[in-house]
């Protein structure tokens, strides 16, 4: 069969791509070998939300006395706890599954190699080989742990993606990493009484965000009983009997950290096939597959998608890129895919969230911005509902909404009006037109106050 697209990996990106070729009338074919979903729903995304939703309920009941609830004697459960990562890792694959045969998507489990463009050869789990051939192709491989070269993993010293698999807690855990996969690992394994301590090269935790909002999170953490170390450097860590020990310099003292494993959260790098791509010509450095506007390979035809691409490695934006090529292919082929308008999130307690411009860059830029501020102590629902520290900060450039960033309780949730406001190019105007509920948390959006 002659397909229109055939969608190599099921993960954000290849998900959207498949789906909205399908929903434009399109034969597509998609190939996975190995979990539907891919990392975002195996080993990312779902897995690690579904440990810090019960890492919150857990620590938001040292609250309740305060609103006049009392509950004693509780335990956390941790193979309960698995049980329910488990389970909301299986609805979110199977619903992948579901979302594209309902829209009449074909769909194949096995390893898939591209013979040429619009030419690929599929090896199913059995050994059987078969050919498919599709006009347009899209590549989304995903990503891969990406280790430091100076620490090689082994049994205690470990990646994220076997820290999920761990049945038992460990009592004590040191985090390399200060990054949004460290700073969410260091959340959960903290509010649940791990003893942690996080390490970061860089000045402050979380580099990519502005001070002011590592500023915040880095004490809440504190507070939580998470020990951390910035502008370190991790010299050596070695396996002992029933630990490890870790060796890093800060201002050119060394010190030394104890604990039962240390986690290397290091980032993810994209899965690059480079003889494949080598024999194809498709353009590639260490950062990911080259692509254009539309998403398109230096080779016509051959499209790339989600993490494979370099970037932000966020299914959020995955999905975008996916739906933009099947839009630009069947639909619109003005359609274009830009990451400045793409929100980034953590869901650390209290969440990051952040869209556009930072405030850091654009002094860099010497752009003449206004900086407001809302702190969440202003908010009656966030002193209601016990929500801590927290602000908004919303950055204006010619009297538009150029960028903002949340640190606080529902950031996730908050940030996604402020992208919409960011992405239409808002002005003050705009924004103060908008009429908001009260009482809201949402009212820390409000320009009247």
């Amino acid at each position: 069969m002659n397909y229109d697209l055939i969608v190599i990996g099921s993960g954000p990106g290849g998900h959207a791509a498949a789906l909205e070729a399908a929903r434009l009338g399109r034969k597509v074919l998609i190939i996975e070998n190995g979990d539907w979903g891919g990392t975002c729903t195996h080993r990312g995304c779902i897995p690690t939300k579904a440990l810090l939703a019960c890492s919150r309920r857990y620590q938001e009941i040292k609250t309740w006395k305060r609103l006049g609830v009392s509950a004693e004697n509780t335990v956390f459960d941790f193979s309960a706890v698995r049980r329910h990562q488990a389970q909301m890792v299986k609805v979110s694959a199977l619903g992948v599954r579901k979302s594209l045969q309902d829209l009449g998507v074909d769909c194949m489990e096995g390893e898939a190699a591209i013979l040429a463009p619009g030419e690929v050869e599929m090896v199913h789990p059995t050994g059987a080989t078969e050919r498919q051939y599709g006009h347009n192709i899209v590549i989304s491989w995903g990503s891969e742990v990406s280790p430091l070269p100076t620490i090689p993993f082994a049994n205690r010293i470990i990646p994220s993606d076997t820290l999920l698999q761990m049945e038992k807690l460990p009592a004590s855990l040191a985090v390399i990493g200060g990054g949004a996969i460290g700073v969410e690992f260091a959340t959960f394994l903290a509010e649940v009484g791990v003893k942690i301590t996080l390490i970061e090269l860089m000045a402050h935790i979380l580099p990519y965000e502005d001070q002011d909002v590592a500023d915040l999170l880095t004490g809440e953490l504190k507070k939580k009983g998470i020990d951390i170390h910035t502008a370190a450097s991790v010299q050596e860590v070695m396996e002992t009997d029933g630990g490890v020990t870790l060796r890093a310099i800060r201002a050119n003292q060394p010190f030394q950290v104890e604990s039962e494993y240390s986690l290397v959260s290091t980032g993810r790098r994209p899965r690059l096939r480079r003889a494949e791509l080598d024999r194809l010509g498709v353009a590639y450095s260490g950062r990911g597959i080259v692509v254009d506007s539309h998403l398109q390979t230096s080779v016509p035809g051959i499209f790339a998608v989600g993490d494979v691409t370099g970037g932000i490695l966020l299914a959020h934006r995955a999905a975008a890129q996916g739906r933009t090529v099947a839009r630009f292919l069947f639909a619109d082929p003005a359609a274009q895919h830009s990451d400045d308008t793409v929100p980034v999130v953590v869901y650390s307690h209290p969440p990051v969230a952040r869209v556009g411009l930072k405030e850091e860059k654009a002094r860099q830029l010497g752009l003449d911005i206004e900086i407001r501020k809302k702190e969440y102590g202003t908010n009656v629902i966030a002193r209601t509902e016990l929500m801590g520290n927290g602000f908004i900060k919303t950055i204006f450039h010619k009297d538009r909404l150029a960028g903002a960033a949340i640190v606080g309780e529902q950031a996730p949730d908050l940030i996604a009006a402020l992208s919409l406001a960011v992405a239409t190019g808002m002005t003050k105007q705009d924004l103060k037109n908008w009429i908001i509920p009260h009482p809201t948390l949402s009212e820390l959006l409000d320009l009247h106050h």
